[in-house]
C-alpha cells in the first residue's frame, strides 16, 4: 500500500494489489432488505444508497451481504448474485459508484442456519423467527441440524452439499467479475454459514469438516482458495471474520489468528474484523469496541486489516490508524445518518480535497 505523507492517514491513498483507493475509509456492508420482488435483483434503492456514499467520498464501498444462492439469503428481500438478471443490475450500480471515484466490493455470503428470516425493518417488527415456506421462506442449512435460538432447525449439509456451496461461491465470483466489481469480500462472520462451521459452539460434526481446529476451518480455506483461483489476480480478495464469539469455549482470537494465517497463505489480501453472531452472547457494545481485535490480528499477519464497530468520529478514526490498530476503518451506522461522512472527515482533519466531491457538488464543499 502507498500513502501520502502530507495527508492524515485516514485521507491518504492506499492500495490492495493493483487496486488504488483514494482514502482508507470503507463503507461497511449493511443489509438493506429492500428487494421487494424477492428475486435478489438490486434495484433503485441500492443504486441511490450505495451511489450516495460513493459521491460522499468513501474510498471503498462494500455492498450488503449478497447471497451466492437463493437459500443463502438472510431474508427474502436480500440481494443476490446467482443469475444474469442480478449481474446486469449490479453492473449499473458498480459503474455509477466507480464514476464517482469510489472502489466497490461485493460481499458474497451464505446465511446458513440464520437464513429465511423476517427482514429487520420496522414494518416487520412484530414478526420473529423463520419465514415459513408459504410466505416466501425456505428450508435452511447448517453444519448440523441444531437451530439458532428462535429459528427453525436447518438441514445438516452432506459432503456433496458442501461442494455445492463452494461451487456457488465460485460461480458468484465469476458474476462479480462480469459486473465489474473491484474486489470481492467473503462473509465469514456474524454467525452465517462459514462462521457456523468455524465455531466449536455450533459445529459439532465429526467428519473432516468438524472436530479439531483444522477441520472446522476447512470450509473457510476451501472457499477462499477456490475464489482466489477464480478471481482475477490483479484484484483484491477480502475476508470478513468475527474475531470472537464472546463466550468461553467458542471461537476466539487465538483461533482467528490461525485462520488469518491460513487465509493469507491462500492469497487473501485483507481482513475485515468484526465479532459475534454465531450464538447469543452478552456483548459490551461501545465506541470502537472491536478495534482491539483488529490490532491483534494485524500484528499476527502481514496483510492489512480493516477495523469496524461504532467508529463514528473522524478524529477517532484517524487515531485508530495512527496507533497502528488497523490500515482501514469501516463506517457503518454513522454512514446511514451521513452519506458524506468522508467529506466532513476531510474538513475536520484539515484536508481540502476537491476529488471527494462530484463536480455538481463543489459549491457545497466544507
Amino acid at each position: 500500500m502507498a500513502s501520502d505523507p502530507s495527508s492524515p492517514l485516514l485521507l491518504s491513498p492506499a492500495r490492495l494489489r493493483t487496486l488504488e483507493m483514494r482514502n482508507r475509509i470503507w463503507l461497511a456492508p449493511m443489509c438493506q432488505y429492500m428487494v421487494e420482488e424477492h428475486d435478489g435483483v438490486p434495484a433503485d434503492w441500492h443504486l441511490v444508497h450505495l451511489g450516495a456514499r460513493a459521491a460522499g467520498g468513501f474510498g471503498m464501498i462494500v455492498t450488503e451481504a449478497t447471497a451466492v444462492s437463493p437459500e443463502g439469503r438472510i431474508s427474502p428481500r436480500d440481494t443476490g448474485l446467482w443469475n444474469r438478471d442480478q449481474t446486469r443490475a449490479w453492473q449499473r450500480i458498480v459503474s455509477f459508484c466507480q464514476d464517482q471515484g469510489a472502489r466497490i466490493a461485493v460481499q458474497l455470503a451464505h446465511a446458513g442456519r440464520k437464513a429465511s428470516t423476517w427482514p429487520a425493518l420496522p414494518r416487520y417488527r412484530a414478526r420473529r423467527g423463520t419465514v415459513p415456506e408459504f410466505a416466501s421462506g425456505w428450508r435452511t442449512v447448517g453444519p448440523t441440524s441444531e437451530p439458532f435460538p428462535g429459528l427453525d432447525a436447518p438441514d445438516a449439509l452432506e459432503k456433496a452439499d458442501i461442494t455445492g456451496v463452494i461451487d456457488d461461491f465460485v460461480a458468484a465470483t465469476r458474476r462479480a467479475e462480469e459486473a465489474g466489481f473491484d474486489a470481492v469480500e467473503l462473509h465469514f462472520a456474524h454467525g452465517y454459514l462459514v462462521h457456523e462451521f468455524l465455531s466449536p459452539l455450533v459445529n459439532t460434526r465429526t467428519d473432516e469438516y468438524g472436530g479439531d481446529g483444522p477441520g472446522r476451518r476447512r470450509l473457510a480455506r476451501e472457499i477462499a482458495t477456490a475464489v482466489r483461483e477464480q478471481w482475477p489476480a490483479e484484484r483484491p480478495l477480502i475476508v470478513r471474520i468475527s474475531a470472537t464469539d464472546w463466550i468461553d469455549g467458542g471461537w476466539d482470537i487465538t483461533q482467528s489468528i490461525e485462520l488469518a494465517r491460513e487465509l493469507e497463505q491462500v492469497g487473501v489480501d485483507a481482513l475485515h474484523v468484526s465479532t459475534g453472531g454465531a450464538v447469543i452472547a452478552d456483548i459490551a457494545v461501545g465506541p470502537e469496541y472491536q478495534v482491539g481485535f483488529a490490532r491483534t490480528l494485524r500484528e499476527a499477519v502481514s496483510m492489512p486489516v480493516a477495523a469496524v464497530g461504532l467508529i463514528t468520529d473522524p478524529a477517532g478514526a484517524q487515531e485508530v490508524l495512527e496507533r497502528g490498530d488497523a490500515d482501514f476503518v469501516a463506517v457503518g451506522r454513522a454512514a446511514l445518518r451521513e452519506p458524506s461522512w468522508p467529506q466532513r472527515a476531510a474538513h475536520e482533519l484539515g484536508v481540502r480535497d476537491p476529488t471527494l466531491y462530484p463536480g455538481a457538488y463543489h459549491r457545497g464543499s466544507w
